[in-house]
């Protein structure tokens, strides 16, 4: 039985477990696994703080549906993880987190950078170990793994103490035996599933309610195909963008608070949910108790904490979405289950109508200031959709999500649950690691930009050529939509004054990227051709917009879906559709 450090031993398990990439930043804790590193051929790209890393590591998982692996040290570089930690919990993201820890015979001596970090992250993590013996290394980074990826996917930390990284492990195959009651149900219930067929095919308005989780459970064949068989109009949130192609008859495209007036409106007047890897969050129910008044539900979902969490379904189903669906289809193939089902013309027909007559809609005028919108659609024409598109998180993330028109699963990425800025950059980085073949935009705000643009030179130096389509509005666009519509104009510290300083293209040309700048609506077509005419490099491009430009429609946080606003409701006259 070969004996190596705890250090080699984790190595050699994050091989055994298919790792091809660890992000991350060394410090003493850590220092014995750096060198161990050395002798490993997994890839590590060195960031420049640990959030930025576990954004990298999250990106490389929502690209990929690999886990992604992050590494920082005792004390600080532990806490900086926290972000990334709670960020991967909200959206689901598979991630291990494994940090050095100050020696076992310190803790709980408040030694040099010591924090209790698997105390902390067990409320910001599926999963959070301490290992107090290095025999354990082999099993508990190997449980983290099946953790991260199974059931609902999700963070797990696994923290070492360094003398544990430095003592002897002698080599085993590694057992799941410490998991006895960790048993996700992948398959749902039959009679379940029969009753939710029966209540599908009587309904006359019925809407597939489409979450993120059936982009982590790869179903979105299966979901073009239950849509197709039922006929049933599909709307995706804002972490399942890419589940169901936006140009099929059956889309209607992002529900909630800046979502389509078709999907809001549809959920709304909808006599049946059929919420799909969905959560029933805030941002797409508004006020709970006024949200889908005349629907019953059928809800979908692998973690049972969530179904019946905000809205009591008539026929609950815990399961994996994708075996679920397959089970609903095998269904309807072997007992024509829609036989007879209900008339969905007229349904089809209305929503269709509000369609129409609600649009995404701006005007870009040549002489006028550069629409935010125009700056995607433009992004979009020029790739032809053949991109991966990472958000950050306010009006550019809604404009994105609004205006691309998404065709597959893993080519959205975006901070949905915790809104987490700073996250665009870092996870463009991480999704181009990923998919390297992929042209990656991560499309940011400048508040965001501002946050984690030091990763720009772990770009270069790591030949991770990205490109950043900067929507530079000189402010905190989204706070101040709200201080305008909501606050009487009371613009209290969102005026970041980006458009003086700093540089973005000297920022750029810094870090050894290539900085372009765009101020006029005549020159965005040609800059967008320069930047992705670019590859052997990292690209940023500073679009100057508006700080008045808002987002719309809206349905106001709190407020019931049946009182959307559209911007001629509300907006500024200058920023009105019509």
């Amino acid at each position: 039985m070969s004996t190596s450090s705890g250090a080699e031993t984790v190595m050699k398990a994050l091989e055994r477990e298919g790792v091809e990439v660890v992000f991350g930043i060394p410090g003493g804790a850590t220092i014995p696994l750096y060198d161990a590193m050395l002798r490993s051929p997994i890839r590590h790209v060195l960031t420049r703080h640990e959030q930025g890393a576990g954004h990298m590591a999250e990106g490389y998982a929502h690209a990929t549906g690999r886990v992604g692996v992050v590494t920082g040290t005792s004390g600080p570089g532990a806490t900086n993880l926290v972000t990334p930690l709670q960020d991967a919990l909200m959206d689901s993201v598979p991630l291990v987190a494994i940090t050095g820890q100050v020696a076992s015979t310190s803790i709980g001596n408040d030694a040099f950078q010591e924090a209790d970090i698997s105390g902390i992250a067990m409320h910001c993590a599926k999963h959070a170990y301490l290992v107090t013996d290095p025999a354990d290394i082999i099993d508990t980074i190997h449980e983290a793994f099946h953790i991260a990826r199974t059931g609902r996917p999700g963070p797990v930390l696994v923290d070492i103490p360094k003398n544990h990284l430095n003592a002897p492990v002698s080599w085993k195959e590694p057992t799941l035996s410490g998991l006895p009651g960790y048993k996700p149900k992948l398959d749902g219930h039959p009679l379940q599933v029969r009753r939710a067929l029966e209540m599908l095919r009587t309904a006359e308005r019925p809407v597939l309610y489409v979450g993120g989780g059936v982009v982590k459970a790869e179903a979105h064949r299966e979901l073009l195909e239950l849509a197709e068989a039922a006929d049933t109009p599909v709307v995706t949130t804002l972490m399942a963008r890419g589940a169901f192609p936006d140009d099929h008859r059956l889309a209607l495209g992002m529900p909630g608070m800046h979502g389509t007036y078709a999907a809001i409106t549809a959920m709304q007047k909808a006599d049946l949910l059929v919420a799909l890897g969905a959560r029933f969050d805030d941002r797409v129910t508004g006020d709970p108790e006024t949200f889908a008044p005349y629907a019953r539900v059928i809800h979908v979902d692998i973690d049972p904490a969530e179904i019946g969490k905000i809205r009591k379904p008539e026929v609950p189903i815990v399961g994996d979405v994708r075996r679920v669906l397959r089970q609903m289809l095998d269904a309807i193939h072997k007992t024509n289950a829609m036989e007879h089902a209900a008339d969905r013309g007229p349904w089809l027909e209305t929503v269709r109508g509000w369609a129409t007559d609600h649009p995404l809609h701006y005007t870009q005028q040549d002489d006028g200031p550069i629409k935010p919108q125009y700056v995607i659609e433009q992004l979009l024409e020029a790739t032809g959709g053949d991109a991966v598109v990472v958000a950050g998180v306010g009006q550019h993330q809604m404009w994105a999500s609004q205006y691309w028109r998404f065709r597959e699963p893993r080519t959205w990425i975006n901070s949905g649950g915790l809104g987490t800025m700073g996250f665009a950059v870092p996870a463009a980085m991480g999704a181009k690691v990923g998919a390297p073949d992929r042209t990656v935009w991560a499309i940011d705000g400048d508040g965001c930009f501002q946050m984690t643009n030091q990763e720009l030179a772990t770009c270069t130096i790591n030949n991770i050529p990205i490109k950043v389509a900067l929507i530079n509005n000189s402010a905190l666009g989204m706070v101040r939509q709200w201080q305008t519509l909501f606050y009487d104009e009371r613009y209290s510290n969102t005026d970041l004054h980006s458009h003086d300083f700093p540089d973005f293209v000297k920022l750029a040309d810094a870090y050894g990227c290539v900085g372009l700048r765009c101020d006029s609506a005549e020159d965005v077509d040609a800059t967008i051709e320069k930047a992705m005419s670019i590859n052997d490099a990292p690209v940023v491009v500073d679009f100057r917009v508006h700080k008045d430009a808002m987002v719309w429609p809206m349905v106001a946080a709190g407020t019931s879906n049946s009182d959307i606003k559209v911007a001629r409701d509300m907006a500024p006259k200058w920023d009105r559709e019509d």
